[in-house]
C-alpha cells in the first residue's frame, strides 16, 4: 500500500490544499493530517474546529482515497508539539509493509533541515515536495473574512457553510 502523508494547520483548507491533494491520486491512501500543536508556534483554531472542517472538506472533494488522520491527536504529549518523525515513525508501526512518502510544501521543503531528525525522515521514507497549483492559502481565507469579503473562490461549499455558520475568523 502506498500511503501519502499530508501535515498542515489546514486552518483552514483551501483551494491550495485541494490542488495539491488532486495531484496524489496514484497514492492508494492520501491523509489529511491536521497539527495539534504546531512546531513552531503558530496560532489555530481549536482541533477540533479543525477536524469537522477537514471533514466538510473531504466530503466536498468525493475523492475516495483522501481521509482524515487524527494520529497527531493520538500521540500527543500536552505541552509539547507532535513532531514529522514521530508521526511517521507511529504511521509506519501502524503499517508495517506500507510505502510511506510525507508531502511537504515549497515553504517547509526551504527549512526541512529544522525539521526534527529531518536526516533520518529522509532515510526512511520519501519525502515529496508538492507546491500549490492553486496559490490559495489559509492566510488568504482568514484576511478575506476579515475584510467582510465572499470566500467562495478560496475553499469549499462545506467549509464556506462551516466557517460561516460558526463566524470563524471574523
Amino acid at each position: 500500500m502506498k500511503i501519502a502523508v499530508f501535515g498542515s494547520a489546514f486552518n483552514p483548507p483551501s483551494f491550495g490544499h485541494k490542488s495539491v491533494i488532486e495531484r496524489l491520486g496514484h497514492f492508494d491512501k492520501v491523509l489529511l493530517v491536521p497539527s495539534i500543536s504546531h512546531a513552531w508556534g503558530k496560532a489555530m483554531l481549536p482541533y477540533e474546529t479543525r477536524l469537522n472542517m477537514i471533514n466538510a472538506f473531504i466530503s466536498d472533494l468525493a475523492l475516495s482515497n483522501v481521509e482524515l488522520s487524527t494520529l497527531e491527536k493520538e500521540i500527543h504529549i500536552p505541552e509539547q508539539s507532535v513532531t514529522t518523525f514521530s508521526l511517521l515513525k507511529k504511521l509506519q508501526e501502524l503499517h508495517c509493509n506500507a510505502d510511506i512518502t510525507f508531502i511537504i510544501g515549497p515553504d517547509n521543503f526551504l527549512k526541512f533541515d529544522k525539521f526534527f531528525k529531518a536526516d533520518e525522515i529522509i532515510k526512511r521514507w520519501s519525502v515529496m515536495a508538492c507546491p500549490e497549483t492553486v496559490p490559495i492559502r489559509s492566510t488568504d481565507i482568514r484576511n478575506t473574512i476579515q475584510r467582510g469579503e465572499d470566500i467562495s473562490h478560496l475553499t469549499t461549499k462545506g467549509v464556506q457553510e462551516y466557517i460561516s455558520r460558526h463566524q470563524l475568523y471574523e
